[in-house]
């Protein structure tokens, strides 16, 4: 709600208070005559707090000043209301045996501040409102700023990578570097073009992976054992880019999978309803691979975007014995 509603909303329920008020006196005419002055004392006090004093004092934490502020406004504002705007001597009291009325400065000093503090309090809570507002926009573009900055830790991981294969079969089998060539461009197109979207279908992932592993398959002659099992239910279900190709790229580099051998990497992915679950399994090999300094950011990063683009929303486990296995639910729709 907007200040000036606020205020508005303040006056109306001080109006409806001081006629009820003014309805249960004896004298409906002079009660207005006497105390009119401090609904107008009211009215100025709310204006002046909600516009000026709570930003100037309050807000700036400069607590006494506000409080001496405060009291002088409040206890001047009574003074003023209780003695010099009132017409004539009070009527409707007098008479033996009746009780003697409040004085009216304490009565419009009571009012004055109940006004008074109570703006304050939806002041405070308009501000923190504000600032939780504010505090939640910064949030959100830390997040996007991040989430950009993780996938250009990504993509430059992933072009590397390709590179080397590449030149590989170029060295290797010169007939087969067109193919790869055309699958490389493909995953390019895919990462600059379709990756800039927070959420893309996961049929493009999918095709993404399948020409990863045909990539990969190019590079040798040998068969290689690597099982990719596609059983989706839904095809048009929407996930973020570059996010399963992270534990697969992990499989193939620590796998030893391009000695041959015993090696391989198993990747599942299947859904439930809209529930995504994707799997990793690769072999773990005999002799010891000498890692990288880089080893291990793919799956820092991959974990950072988990928590930043599926909150909440996300199950992930890893098994490091006896083979390394990775299984990813993602619940979109939770």
């Amino acid at each position: 709600m907007r200040k000036w509603k606020l205020i508005l909303v303040q006056l109306a329920l001080w109006l409806v208070v001081w006629l009820i008020m003014g309805l249960n006196q004896q004298n409906y005419e002079h009660f207005l005559e006497v105390n009119w002055s401090a609904f107008l004392f009211q009215t100025l006090l709310i204006f002046s707090v909600s516009y000026y004093i709570s930003e100037k004092w309050l807000f700036q934490k400069k607590y006494f000043i506000f409080i001496v502020v405060s009291v002088v406004l409040i206890l001047g504002a009574a003074y003023i209301s209780s003695h010099f705007m009132m017409t004539g001597p009070p009527r409707g009291f007098s008479g033996p045996g009746r009780p003697k009325p409040p004085s009216p400065f304490l009565i419009h000093v009571l009012l004055l501040a109940i006004a008074y503090f109570t703006s304050t309090l939806l002041m405070m809570f308009m501000d923190s409102q504000k600032k939780e507002a504010q505090l939640e926009m910064q949030k959100t573009a830390l997040i996007e700023s991040e989430l950009k900055f993780l996938k250009m830790q990504i993509n430059p991981h992933f072009l590397f990578n390709s590179l080397n294969n590449i030149y590989a079969l170029s060295i290797s089998n010169s007939k087969k570097t067109p193919e790869s060539i055309h699958s490389l461009s493909e995953m390019l197109r895919y990462v600059i073009y379709d990756c800039e979207i927070p959420k893309v279908p996961i049929e493009k992932e999918i095709h993404y992976i399948e020409n990863f592993i045909n990539l990969f398959k190019l590079r040798s002659s040998k068969p290689f054992k690597i099982t990719f099992t596609n059983q989706l239910e839904r095809t048009n279900l929407m996930v973020a880019p570059m996010l399963f190709i992270i534990f697969i790229e992990n499989a193939f580099k620590h796998s030893g999978i391009e000695k041959g051998g015993e090696a391989f990497v198993t990747i599942k992915l299947y859904s439930v309803d809209t529930t995504v679950i994707f799997s990793v399994e690769n072999s773990l090999p005999k002799e010891y691979i000498n890692k990288d300094k880089s080893s291990g950011i793919g799956l820092q990063n991959a974990k950072k975007r988990l928590e930043i683009t599926y909150p909440n929303k996300h199950d992930l486990k890893i098994e490091n014995e006896p083979t390394f296995k990775v299984v990813l639910k993602l619940y979109p729709d939770a």
